[in-house]
């Protein structure tokens, strides 16, 4: 499998210290059974400022789907502290597009604080790696193996006529933003339609580069402000996750654009996005939807 190719390449081309580290780690994960610790060298090989120890330490796991390349669809699902019953459902996706590092790797920095104490409030649903094929191309690359833009490809109302005709009029038939031949034929993107009917989130958080804003689809209030990301408006395409889940299934969709696609934010801000994340669903997503259930 190409992935397997990838990861001998890898390997091949690491430094012998970075050779003893993994050596030395990969036997100490498997004895204690950490999920997903086979699938991590490749994808820490990628990732900015992700160790081979945080990417396992996500325990993530595979879904049972897999992609073009065989490559598994990895994610986690994390209940909400006993203290908050009946709490507001996550679904938080990176890595859509696989020439959007960051995206995917601020994912993971959000996965360790979900495990910090006092630190889930919701409910969550996690893929920090949407697209892996992409992201594990010799270059990555924004679509899948198959050459479609996952984020063209969800089923909006009229995509057999509107989302062809959209990529040969306005992109004039750019192969990055391919829709391909039919909503939800690829993989990675039936997951995440089919994880919305299964897991119902009550609001979507999808992570994308490089354009530095936020943006919103849906019935809720949107957001002023994630750290130094403030809400801009980018457009409504056909097969977007945002039109789709925003405004055709009416479940919110916040679209965080980091401002660089292949570094990381720093420190500070990575954490300030993911505080002010938190409090917009708290008074947007969290507290109308308590009053509704209540009612």
């Amino acid at each position: 499998m190409q992935w397997r190719n990838f990861l001998r390449t890898t390997i091949a081309r690491t430094s012998l210290t970075s050779l003893a580290l993994l050596a030395a780690s990969a036997p100490a994960a498997a004895a204690k059974g950490r999920p997903g610790s086979d699938w991590c060298p490749p994808l820490v090989a990628r990732l900015p400022k992700i160790s081979l120890a945080e990417c396992r330490n996500s325990q993530l796991t595979p879904t049972g789907i897999h992609t073009p390349n065989g490559f598994p669809l990895l994610a986690r699902e994390l209940p909400a502290d006993a203290r908050h019953p009946n709490a507001t459902r996550v679904l938080l996706l990176g890595g859509i597009h696989g020439d959007e590092q960051s995206a995917a790797a601020i994912v993971f920095k959000w996965l360790e604080y979900m495990q910090q104490p006092g630190e889930r409030e919701f409910e969550w649903k996690v893929a920090p790696v949407v697209n892996p094929d992409g992201l594990l191309a010799p270059t990555p690359r924004r679509v899948n193996a198959h050459g479609v833009d996952l984020n063209r490809n969800f089923p909006t109302p009229n995509w057999q006529q509107e989302a062809p005709r959209y990529w040969a009029r306005a992109t004039r038939s750019d192969p990055r933003r391919y829709p391909g031949k039919a909503p939800i034929s690829e993989p990675e993107s039936r997951w995440v339609h089919d994880t919305i009917e299964k897991f119902k989130p009550d609001v979507i958080i999808s992570v994308h580069a490089p354009f530095g804003v936020l943006d919103f689809d849906g019935p809720a209030t949107p957001p002023r402000r994630f750290g130094r990301l403030i809400y801009q408006r980018v457009g409504v395409y056909p097969g977007s996750l945002g039109n789709y889940s925003g405004l055709h299934k009416e479940i919110p969709v916040v679209t965080i654009e980091l401002a660089n696609a292949s570094l990381m934010p720093p420190e500070a801000e990575v954490r300030r996005i993911w505080q002010d994340m938190q409090s917009w669903i708290r008074r947007n997503v969290n507290a109308p939807l308590k009053t509704a259930r209540n009612s």
